[in-house]
């Protein structure tokens, strides 16, 4: 091809040469020949090197998207979805959630077993205390699963523009975020279905407590009426003054 041109440009330089007073000019050709290579040698150097400079701007243009962030967080939605559900098993009445406070107020409402020290009045009143735990603990459990599902439309919104965003990701980092975010909502209603488990098996343990004190109390009546094993003698009894 450089052989080509350099035949066709040197035929073209020789035609056009002005002829004056029947003289040719004398021309190099190995010089001609040499200044054709160079000038092509440059020409292909230059191309080369533009093409390298595009090749470079493609590459910083992509590096560009590449470290675009993702306008669009659900770290908001995500968390106020945790604290509504958190502020109600913090709501919740009857058996304390802190660790000490509920150990001491179990050994006091489900004993092992009743000493003498202890009237009837007070078991009474204990066996009172002790239904409303386990009522307190159904009603703490009822609303958590209303939250939950109060949640799953947020969830199908917000999981939603997430797919779309991630779908839609202009560069690497872009699509990181959106998984991220994805992962995020996962994490947190992974997180919910572990809270409603705790309130479902706390209600569920409480009434297995209260069931075994009743047990321990009805025993503990029926010892007191029975007394230390004296007979019981049995009695006429009254009815309507007759």
């Amino acid at each position: 091809m450089k052989k080509t041109m350099l035949a066709l440009a040197t035929a073209v330089l020789l035609g056009a040469m002005p002829v004056a007073n029947a003289q040719w000019v004398v021309i190099d050709p190995t010089n001609l020949a040499q200044n054709l290579m160079t000038a092509a040698n440059t020409l292909e150097q230059i191309n080369n090197q533009i093409k390298q400079l595009q090749n470079q701007a493609q590459s910083l243009m992509n590096q560009a998207k590449n470290l675009t962030s993702l306008d669009f967080s659900a770290l908001n939605e995500l968390r106020a979805a945790l604290s509504a559900t958190n502020q109600l098993i913090q709501q919740a009445q009857g058996l304390a959630f802190n660790v000490s406070q509920m150990e001491a107020e179990f050994q006091r409402l489900y004993p092992d077993s009743y000493t003498a020290a202890i009237s009837g009045a007070q078991m009474a009143t204990d066996a009172r205390t002790r239904w409303r735990n386990s009522l307190e603990a159904l009603r703490t459990a009822t609303k958590v699963q209303s939250q939950a599902v109060q949640n799953f439309a947020s969830d199908e919104s917000t999981l939603t523009d997430l797919v779309n965003r991630s779908q839609s990701a202009v560069g690497a980092l872009q699509a990181t975020q959106a998984t991220n975010q994805l992962l995020a909502l996962q994490a947190r209603q992974s997180i919910q279905a572990q809270q409603l488990q705790i309130t479902q098996d706390r209600a569920a343990a409480l009434e297995q407590a209260r069931i075994i004190a009743v047990q321990e109390r009805a025993r503990e009546v029926r010892r007191r009426f029975i007394g230390s094993g004296t007979p019981y003698t049995p009695q006429a009894i009254d009815f309507y003054g007759n």
